[in-house]
């Protein structure tokens, strides 16, 4: 399957300043298949090692021995004769050996012409418990579950994916009946690239609430296996939280919704527990619309956004008929399955999100992000009928920003503000 990553991959093996690369993202986005299949396509050899599994590595790492001990041994290991340039070395679940982490930095300093990636299951909850991370010495990136245009790929639309990126939204809207269509059903099987295979594979909608909820339940199996104890119990009641927070008709994150009386030193490190593991994002609030909206931030405010669209289907049992026959997914549960959709699009896409509101007032900012030297308001509409008063009132009140709104609506510019439609949060 055709993953966005892929080209970043390439850049990342042409660069002249490469650095070992960490691949970041929460479990089961597919970062092993990715990596894989970027070692068969790109390089001559490549020698993979899981290191939950392979005792032996590990060993190699812990004896704290220099690089090209480490190099000799794994391929003696592997079998195979690591040589610079055309091998790559992928280390896989490379949590379970801190060592090998520490090792990186190595890599970087004395044999940065071998080519060295890592990935791991929670891996960003071990970057933050690990001391010895070589800062400064590997390179960066992060995978998400599939996004729209990807879901486009794994259809084999192709064509109709291209034609997003043109911009010809006089072409695009003849086609948006279709675009729907192929919406409503990524509403429900989401980005989780096992769920997505399992749709393209013909297996049925049943098979893919199935993997879906396996998927959950696995994730609650971390909870239990790695995370503190004691923030156990909080991360579910968290976890368990977002779908009805987010069809809330303010989408704040409230304390008081898991628990009477819950306050944020209760729940601030399962939040950031959720947050490192790749399973929840969280948007803050600003309280000026100005730049750069960091300066603006109010942490004490934030909204909570599940990784997926389809898992949060799952999590509240949405029938299948309810999102993939006609429009109504698109409105029902105050609009959350749509804005939780835009975030995930627009995350994907690289972009720093913020959300604005003013206290005692009716308007409300469902987005905010940075533009080059601007900033962009950002409304979310869940439907055709896209009379809402916050966006309007907000950008006359601001008249150097232009305001930007996602719709069922086809593309129109119409001065003050320009429509999208929802299937081209992807390439805007």
């Amino acid at each position: 399957m055709k993953r966005i990553v892929y080209h970043k991959l390439i850049q990342w093996k042409s660069s002249s300043v490469r650095k070992p690369l960490i691949l970041n993202g929460a479990r089961q986005v597919g970062k092993t298949y990715i990596l894989k299949e970027f070692g068969k396509n790109e390089y001559a050899k490549m020698v993979y090692f899981s290191l939950d599994r392979d005792l032996e590595v590990r060993s190699v790492f812990q004896k704290k021995t220099n690089v090209q001990n480490i190099l000799l041994s794994l391929s003696a290991i592997s079998g195979v004769h690591i040589t610079p340039d055309d091998t790559l070395i992928f280390l896989d679940e490379i949590q379970e050996c801190p060592e090998a982490l520490s090792a990186l930095k190595y890599f970087c300093e004395e044999a940065n012409d071998y080519h060295v990636v890592v990935a791991g299951s929670l891996l960003g909850v071990s970057l933050h418990e690990n001391a010895s991370f070589p800062v400064g010495k590997v390179d960066m990136l992060r995978i998400y579950p599939m996004n729209f245009e990807e879901w486009l790929y794994a259809l084999g639309k192709e064509t109709m994916a291209e034609l997003l990126h043109s911009h010809d939204y006089e072409t695009i809207s003849t086609l948006s009946e279709s675009y729907k269509e192929l919406l409503r059903q990524y509403y429900y099987v989401g980005g989780m690239p096992e769920a997505v295979k399992t749709f393209v594979e013909g297996k049925g909608l049943n098979e893919v609430r199935r993997i879906q909820n396996q998927i959950l339940f696995d994730y609650q199996r971390d909870f239990s296996k790695h995370a503190p104890s004691i923030q156990v119990p909080r991360i579910n009641m968290v976890w368990n939280s977002i779908p009805s927070q987010l069809a809330r008709e303010n989408k704040k994150f409230l304390y008081g919704a898991m628990k009477k009386g819950a306050r944020a030193s209760e729940f601030e490190i399962a939040i950031q527990w959720l947050i490192d593991s790749g399973l929840v994002y969280k948007v803050n609030r600003v309280n000026e619309v100005k730049m750069p909206l960091k300066f603006y931030e109010d942490i004490n405010a934030f909204k909570l956004f599940m990784l997926d669209i389809g898992l949060m289907g799952a999590m509240v049992d949405a029938p299948a008929d309810a999102i993939i026959v006609g429009n109504n997914i698109f409105s029902e549960y105050k609009g959350a399955f749509t804005e939780l959709y835009v975030h995930n699009e627009l995350v994907c896409g690289g972009h720093l999100l913020y959300y604005h509101s003013v206290d005692n007032s009716s308007i409300e900012l469902d987005f905010v992000m940075q533009s080059g030297t601007s900033v962009v308001p950002i409304e979310v509409k869940a439907e055709v009928n896209v009379k809402s008063k916050s966006l309007r009132i907000f950008v006359s009140n601001n008249p150097e920003l232009k305001g930007l709104r996602l719709s069922m609506k086809d593309y129109i510019d119409q001065g003050w503000m320009t429509n999208y439609p929802l299937y081209a949060a992807c390439a805007l």
